[in-house]
């Protein structure tokens, strides 16, 4: 049942309580189609929305306000959420599978990557409108903004990079880097909105690309670290997304092997390789940059390995339960949400002395998103 007595928007209070939105988040309950409304204050679930399809693989992004959620579904439904109601506000069907989206850097922009029929979908953020469409003939992976309202994905089977200009949404330029490496799987603009990076995983290393200039084309960076190495079956694919970006260094899952790579971010060259208990996933930069959270595939998928950036180690193992999917930080740093799938719970530590804080119960729980930590991200 909804607990929102106090929110101002509710139909009927008489003494409406105002909030705002910078505390809540959403988490995915990834078998039963909803998101939990969740409150980073209070360490709490407010309300369960349901009704947004297939969230095998989904994502989210907030509004400039972060009033509204856009939630991307794996069946190519694309739902805004109102977090003050905590309801659906508006949900379109807008392909056969979809893999993420974004919003573009004024907000007024979301745009879909599909994998059927591949390419991008831009549309209004309001009213869920289609304004153009953008046809790869590829599956569309990494999909991220860059400043001045562009979108920035790779081409999974063609090994491209396109750079799509919005400023007019219904008639997009697009620029296209072709052979750029074999298999993007995901991408990232570094938080200062510089950079693009690509994942490849049809062979060892990454394509990156200055936004700044793209006619200069894709450059190749740690290529090859796996040279004359057998890489292990990969269980789980690595979500670049969840690179984490550290003072100078990136820290990079590296594909089929139990390590995490450091890129410095000023030489684009490898700074270092910290061991760990299995293939990551995730590789998350706790606020404050002196510490990595990483989790990881099958068979090691109910730990959590903290990573020291000032020693390259890593320093403390958690167990937060079984199948753990996703972490997250408050803004500030103090609290770490991590989802465990097969635990149907997220469980909440103090990032300081690694106490549990609390444990939510959820369904099946994956993807955790949380409005502040959005906005400070920024690109």
């Amino acid at each position: 049942m909804k607990r929102f007595l106090f929110l101002l928007l509710l139909a009927g209070c008489s003494t409406p309580q105002p909030r705002g939105t910078g505390d809540l988040g959403l988490v995915v309950e990834r078998a039963s189609g909803r998101v939990l409304l969740i409150e980073t204050t209070t360490r709490t679930a407010l309300a369960s929305i349901d009704g947004l399809g297939d969230l095998s693989h989904a994502s989210i992004v907030f509004s400039r306000d972060a009033r509204y959620a856009y939630v991307f579904g794996r069946d190519g439904g694309l739902t805004k959420v109102d977090l003050l109601r905590a309801r659906v506000e508006r949900r379109i069907v807008q392909a056969g599978n979809s893999i993420g989206g974004a919003i573009s850097q004024d907000g007024r922009l979301v745009a879909t990557a599909n994998y059927a029929p591949g390419g991008i979908r831009i549309f209004d953020a309001d009213s869920l409108a289609l304004l153009s469409e953008v046809p790869t003939g590829s599956k569309v992976v990494g999909i991220a903004d860059a400043p001045g309202n562009r979108f920035v994905f790779s081409l999974f089977e063609s090994g491209e990079i396109w750079l799509v200009d919005a400023s007019n949404p219904r008639e997009p330029r697009t620029v296209k880097l072709k052979d750029i490496g074999k298999q993007p799987y995901d991408g990232f603009v570094t938080p200062d909105g510089r950079y693009y990076l690509a994942g490849l995983f049809g062979e060892d290393g990454l394509a990156l690309v200055d936004l700044w200039h793209p006619e200069r084309g894709a450059r190749r960076v740690l290529a090859g670290y796996g040279r004359g190495e057998e890489p292990l079956p990969v269980y789980k694919m690595p979500h670049l997304r969840g690179w984490a970006a550290a003072g100078r260094y990136l820290f990079l899952p590296a594909v089929g092997r139990h390590e995490v790579l450091v890129l410095d971010r000023v030489t684009w060259s490898e700074a270092a390789r910290i061991p760990v208990r299995g293939q990551p996933v995730f590789a998350v930069a706790q606020p404050g940059g002196r510490r990595v959270w990483v989790n990881f595939a099958l068979p090691d998928n109910g730990a959590v390995q903290v990573i020291d950036v000032d020693s390259m180690q890593v320093i403390k193992e958690l167990r937060p339960g079984r199948a753990v999917l996703h972490l997250e930080f408050t803004p500030r740093g103090e609290q770490a949400w991590i989802s465990s799938r097969d635990d149907d719970a997220v469980a909440v530590y103090d990032t300081a002395s690694f106490a549990e804080l609390a444990r939510l119960r959820a369904e099946k729980p994956s993807g955790i998103f949380l409005t502040s930590r959005a906005a400070m991200t920024g690109f």
